[in-house]
């Protein structure tokens, strides 16, 4: 029997080609949406495929398409997700404690939870030979002074030269890409630590790009901690624009591309690092008071203090202080962070951020400054492709706002050519 609309109970019931056109998505998101408890769908007696009540259909259809045109307040852009919640000094994936996961699971494990909703214990990410040899080929041909970011963002390109099935938007396509995509994107950064073998947890295999120091087991559970606190934080801006990409339908790599070259900004992936340099002029000073008062001189942020969406204490800040605190390592590092927030408190009540965590960690480890962009970079194309995912589920092109034009109205004289001067050279 052919899949058709039927009538049950004398109501019009849709097959699941009409109720993906009614909604403006593809066949396999009407399961998604019956997934998560939007729709209900019916498997009618002789029929091959599931039906779906047309009231309800309509009903959802008329839900998203108020909830993608809804005003926001000053004139901000809002985005439907179900990946990160942040409330009360908290933030959550899938609504379980971020914090809390991070620290009792791998980044292999928060990713796929990010992802699927399903928590896979002891997942390792790995990447094909070729798409490694390719990235890494292209990285090699950088100039020496290309910096971290600039060397993720040519491995992804590169990755996705190298994936003739890079436009497959199916969900279980992009995330076999995720999976193969960071552990290419780590192991195209040239190696550190020269006795390093790429196997094992993906912070393992990170550490030797980042320090020439051996890890010790505490040293590597901070990594892979750091990583798995960073996986995602809502909306940041790189965020938004992995989603402004995967909205015109760009295929994961490019998505992550877009992000990457967001996160370049001084204003975003950076912030670790001037925290990093800061503690290191606070150690080789002896105390944080004339490093604060320079920062306060020359009228700049006091970096790794504050954060807009925590007015306590950032709980990435506070879950990656509590390892830090069990490496001896770590003390002179963390000792002078300390000294910078006790300092700094006597006129503010800025508390200390994830960026100020993670540079002790760096700092501690024998690692550049750049190490925590790359951490931060890394970890975060987790979340980026989990944003990627919910908008390849939504209606294509949403993510495009109006322009408010405030130039000259027309209309206008053509421009005049500016006159020749005859004693020119040409």
């Amino acid at each position: 029997m052919t899949d058709q609309g039927t009538e049950h109970e004398g109501r019009r019931r849709l097959t699941t080609k009409e109720a993906a056109e009614l909604l403006g998505v593809k066949p396999e998101t009407v399961y998604a949406y019956v997934s998560r408890g939007q729709l209900s769908s019916r498997r009618g007696p002789g029929t091959r495929g599931s039906t779906f009540d047309a009231k309800e259909v309509e009903a959802l259809a008329r839900r998203n398409r108020r909830d993608s045109t809804a005003p926001t307040t000053a004139n901000e852009l809002s985005v439907r997700t179900r990946i990160t919640l942040i409330d009360n000094d908290r933030y959550y994936f899938r609504g379980v404690d971020a914090a809390a996961l991070a620290l009792a699971h791998s980044y292999e494990e928060v990713a796929e939870w990010l992802w699927t909703g399903v928590l896979r214990p002891g997942i390792r990410f790995t990447a094909p030979r070729e798409t490694v040899s390719a990235a890494r080929r292209a990285v090699n041909a950088l100039p020496e002074h290309s910096g971290p970011t600039d060397r993720l963002r040519v491995a992804a390109i590169s990755a996705g030269a190298a994936d003739p099935l890079r436009f497959d938007l199916s969900e279980d396509a992009v995330i076999g890409t995720a999976r193969t995509l960071i552990p290419t994107l780590v192991a195209a950064l040239p190696p550190v630590l020269p006795t390093h073998r790429d196997e094992g947890p993906l912070a393992r295999r990170l550490w030797a790009r980042l320090s020439g120091v051996k890890p010790d087991e505490a040293a590597l559970h901070a990594l892979d901690t750091a990583l798995a606190l960073l996986v995602d934080h809502d909306l940041a801006a790189s965020t938004l624009a992995v989603r402004v990409a995967a909205s015109a339908r760009a295929h994961p790599y490019a998505a992550v591309s877009a992000g990457l070259g967001v996160l370049e900004g001084p204003l975003h992936g950076a912030a670790s690092g001037l925290a990093h340099r800061m503690l290191l002029d606070v150690l080789d000073r002896g105390s944080a008071t004339p490093v604060v008062a320079d920062e306060l001189r020359a009228g700049r942020r006091v970096p790794g203090l504050g954060h807009r969406l925590y007015p306590g204490e950032d709980p990435r800040a506070q879950a990656l202080f509590g390892l830090l605190e069990t490496m001896p390592k770590a003390g002179p590092a963390l000792a002078a962070a300390r000294d910078v927030v006790a300092t700094t408190a006597r006129h503010t009540d800025l508390r200390a951020n994830v960026d100020l965590a993670l540079a002790v960690l760096t700092a501690s480890s024998g690692m550049p400054a750049e190490a925590g962009e790359t951490i931060f970079a890394v970890a975060r194309t987790a979340g980026w492709i989990a944003h990627a995912l919910e908008e390849y589920d939504e209606r294509p092109l949403r993510m495009r706002p109006s322009g408010q034009y405030v130039g000259l109205r027309p209309p206008r004289p053509m421009p005049a050519a500016p006159p020749v001067d005859s004693s020119e050279e040409v």
